[in-house]
């Protein structure tokens, strides 16, 4: 495992894992499952997690594989302030408790103003008192590293980083955001500060990994030297100085050990003009196949009508990819079959989804595309029967 250096001079792995994606078991998640992904991780020298409030049972888990393996000294813990919750001074320190509960720590290595999207959430906190806090819990401890996590555009993070002298920040980049969210430009005028840069969404949810457009894996097949698109994705990441550390959702041991690896080998500088073209022609090849931008990061969710809206959007993506028969056979199975009924057409158009939306997406219209598409008469006749034969 390589290393890169925090602003307070502790080495952090230049893989990290996110911990939002653990896989779910019984309403819950698969805390045997994930201690093994997670350790195996740790093991192979990853020493930065990533959790948060909001993400359901993640911050709990880690604290029982961290005690279960005595390991809390080994790693670096990250999780989120759920800002957008926060309307009082007591509020900031009943989450922030609440949070080292959880964990089973006295203290947050790094934590992060969650998900602000422009500089108004900032201002909302210094009027509360954020600074002082800040201040007070980084002279007891409690808090090491001081950042936030960002989903807005250039401009906006811009205006966020001058705001305050903070410690490291986290953005969405990969070579598809090159140029949207706080983008190349966020990154390094970040990095010329000596600010580290956490990246998440690396493979945005997984979507330059796996199902791919049928002319971007020809691409990558023809450059023989038998990379997978993670392994091109991650390592034009690496490539940058500016990149501390990669958050990877991984959910499998496989895609542990096969991240563990890649982590191993890619080097800053490394990439070739030829790589870069070939980058260039992978965004092109994906950006003609993507209808919606989604990541599967469900902050959309719980819809109070009960849409799958992560689900509804994979399968409408699905359908350049793999045609529009499967697609609609996926959407069943994700959707109508299941109680209560997840479809596109339960949307009631309340909007509270797109508030929430970190990419921002007009998440109604897509949902009545997908619907018009998606939900044949066939569909329909399945919902029904299962609801009421109660199947």
């Amino acid at each position: 495992m390589q290393y890169r250096t925090a602003r307070d001079g502790r080495q952090l792995s230049v893989l990290g894992y996110g911990c939002m994606r653990f896989t779910r078991k019984g309403g819950g998640i698969d805390l045997d499952k994930a201690e093994r992904e997670v350790m195996a991780a740790v093991e192979a020298g990853v020493n930065y997690l990533d959790t948060a409030y909001i993400y359901p049972g993640s911050e709990a888990a880690v604290g029982e594989i961290l005690r279960r393996n005595g390991c809390r000294d080994r790693v670096n813990i990250a999780t989120k302030l759920p800002q957008y919750l926060v309307r009082s001074r007591k509020g900031i320190d009943k989450y922030f408790d609440e949070e080292l509960r959880r964990l089973g720590t006295d203290h947050a290595d790094f934590y992060l103003m969650h998900m602000l999207s422009d500089i108004h959430s900032w201002q909302k906190l210094r009027e509360l008192g954020i600074e002082e806090w800040i201040a007070e819990k980084k002279r007891t401890g409690q808090v090491r590293n001081i950042g936030f996590s960002f989903h807005g555009d250039t401009g906006a993070f811009l205006e966020v980083l001058d705001a305050y002298d903070w410690d490291f920040c986290q953005i969405q980049y990969n070579y598809m955001d090159e140029t949207s969210q706080a983008g190349r430009r966020g990154l390094e005028t970040a990095a010329a500060r000596g600010i580290p840069v956490i990246i998440m969404e690396p493979l945005r949810g997984g979507r330059l990994a796996v199902h791919l457009p049928h002319e971007a894996e020809q691409i990558l097949a023809g450059d023989g030297r038998g990379r997978s698109a993670a392994e091109w994705g991650l390592r034009w990441l690496w490539d940058q100085p500016g990149v501390t550390c990669v958050l990877s959702g991984m959910n499998s041991l496989d895609m542990v050990r096969e991240n563990c690896r890649i982590a191993d080998l890619a080097r800053v500088g490394e990439f070739t003009e030829a790589d870069r073209a070939l980058i260039a022609r992978l965004r092109t090849a994906v950006a003609g196949a993507v209808r919606v931008g989604c990541t599967g990061c469900g902050y959309c969710q719980p819809c109070p009508q009960g849409v799958n809206i992560p689900g509804v959007f994979r399968c409408f993506n699905e359908v350049p990819v793999d045609g529009l028969k499967r697609a609609r056979h996926e959407y069943v199975q994700t959707t109508a079959m299941r109680r209560p009924a997840a479809g596109a057409s339960r949307c009631v158009g309340c909007g509270k989804c797109e508030q929430h939306c970190p990419q921002h997406l007009a998440i109604r219209e897509e949902l009545k595309r997908a619907e018009k598409e998606l939900e044949t008469p066939l569909y329909r006749v399945v919902e029904q029967a299962y609801r009421i034969f109660k199947l």
